[in-house]
């Protein structure tokens, strides 16, 4: 099969399982249970990685950025490039990107082990549906907890980037915290928390896709996870191009 052909087989499976994760929200059962369990995973186990990823994140920008802006006069303007950066870009980029890589990785290896250990079969034979019962709480915790990360991760980079400007570089926190203020528009705002939206649904899809698809034994769930994460992170860095540029058309995001 040629790669162009195995991309489009594989962009109609996701989804195909996506709408049917869809269509089975208005269905009966429904495991809340499971929901809740997978909102404690995704959301409360990825805090610490995502605000240690936000911190630093934020002081970096402040360090490489600031000397530059210190140079045209315009150092009073570092809060404001660096929440705009963090809210629009990199907060859901880098956000998505961590949850990919330990999520993804945990629900591909999860639910491939089994899919071989022949788990799966035994569900469908008690009459259970694998696709509500774990896939469709996966899914659905992602696309509520991501966008609640990506908010976290943007609060504890801005504080970052205070920290860094107020300590390394002597700047004042209110002029900091003016900038921000100033520089954070509703429209910065709405655009960064839908996109976690999307990198939410698109990481679900693909992890669960690709655990649920696996063969070869135990050397077939090594392959999956690896799979589920790399084209996961790859689909989130081309998505949100695209996305961003809607955004930009849709609420007339600019410069900054």
């Amino acid at each position: 099969m040629n790669p162009i052909t195995k991309f489009l087989f594989e962009l109609q499976e996701v989804s195909l399982l996506l709408w049917r994760v869809f269509i089975g929200l208005f269905r009966g059962p429904r495991y809340l249970d499971e929901f809740v369990k997978q909102m404690d995973i995704i959301g409360v186990g990825s805090l610490p990685i995502v605000l240690l990823t936000g911190f630093f994140t934020g002081g970096v920008l402040v360090l490489q950025t600031f000397p530059t802006l210190q140079y045209y006069g315009v150092h009073s303007e570092t809060g404001r490039s660096v929440a705009v950066s963090l809210i629009r870009e990199l907060g859901p980029v880098l956000s998505a990107l961590m949850v990919s890589g330990r999520i993804g990785a945990a629900i591909s290896a999860e639910l491939g082990s089994m899919v071989v250990s022949q788990q799966i079969d035994a569900m469908r034979a008690l009459g259970t549906d694998p696709l509500k019962k774990l896939v469709t709480p996966r899914v659905i915790a992602l696309i509520v907890m991501l966008p609640l990360l990506t908010v976290a991760a943007d609060i504890f980079g801005i504080i970052g980037g205070g920290s860094v400007a107020s300590y390394i570089y002597g700047q004042d926190h209110n002029s900091f915290i003016a900038s921000v203020r100033d520089g954070i528009a509703s429209q910065d705002l709405i655009g960064g928390t839908i996109k976690p939206f999307f990198f939410g649904l698109i990481i679900g899809g693909i992890s669960c896709h690709k655990g649920l698809s696996t063969t070869g034994g135990t050397v077939g769930v090594g392959t999956s996870t690896i799979n589920a994460v790399v084209l996961s992170s790859i689909w989130v860095i081309v998505f949100d191009f695209f996305l961003s540029k809607a955004i930009q058309s849709i609420l007339g995001q600019g410069t900054l």
